[in-house]
């Protein structure tokens, strides 16, 4: 992995648009049924985040550029499975990974609506979890409505560890460094905060309001 990813790391360190595309690719593939399981999307994003606090990228357009790859990607599968409904579910390539489908199918009838919150952050039923949504009938507005607060959050977990380590890095060993991206990280990291906070509260509202087993 770490020979693959060092070239292009060399390559987009030097040209700032190609690593923004190469962001928004990489999320954008990595919500992709198949596809997902495959691109090491996640190891990309966080290792280009690095690149934020020396001034080589910008904060917010890594944000940018990671969110909008995974909304349309996660988008893009949902309404393929909610046009061609369940029997997408057997088609090909979906057909050759039958037991990453099943557990697909089974996280999504444990957990409803929630699934597509944590579906962001259980790789690789990630990838499965939006075109499964869509062919079991969840509706645009509910999937909508749950995908992109969580994709703000994904995008903010893989993108803020990094940021802040690096940024570590060169406060402690005197490196130069971005002045104008530390000041930005708090209101970030109170921002995942709050939408995991939201995401544990109604967890355990939903499991509060489930009637006891026997």
């Amino acid at each position: 992995m770490t020979s693959f990813l060092d070239p292009v790391i060399a390559l987009v360190s030097a040209y700032p648009w190609l690593a923004y595309l190469t962001l928004f690719l990489a999320a954008l593939l990595e919500a992709i049924p198949v596809a997902g399981a495959l691109v090491p999307g996640s190891t990309l994003i966080l290792a280009l985040s690095a690149l934020v606090p020396g001034g080589e990228l910008k904060l917010w357009g890594v944000i940018a550029a990671a969110i909008a790859g995974a909304i349309l990607g996660d988008g893009s599968a949902f309404w393929a499975g909610h046009r061609a409904q369940r029997r997408i579910l057997n088609a090909w390539p979906m057909s050759k990974y039958p037991g990453v489908m099943a557990q697909s199918e089974t996280f999504f009838h444990r957990w409803g609506t929630l699934a597509v919150l944590f579906a962001r952050f259980v790789p690789p039923i990630r990838a499965f979890v939006p075109i499964t949504a869509g062919a079991l009938g969840m509706s645009p507005a509910v999937f909508f409505g749950v995908n992109i607060p969580a994709v703000l959050a994904w995008a903010l977990a893989h993108v803020l560890p990094g940021v802040l380590a690096v940024s570590a890095l060169h406060e402690y060993a005197g490196l130069p460094h971005d002045q104008g991206t530390g000041k930005h990280l708090w209101i970030l990291a109170v921002f995942a905060a709050a939408i995991i906070a939201l995401g544990v509260w109604t967890l355990r509202r939903r499991r509060m309001g489930k009637p006891p087993s026997d």
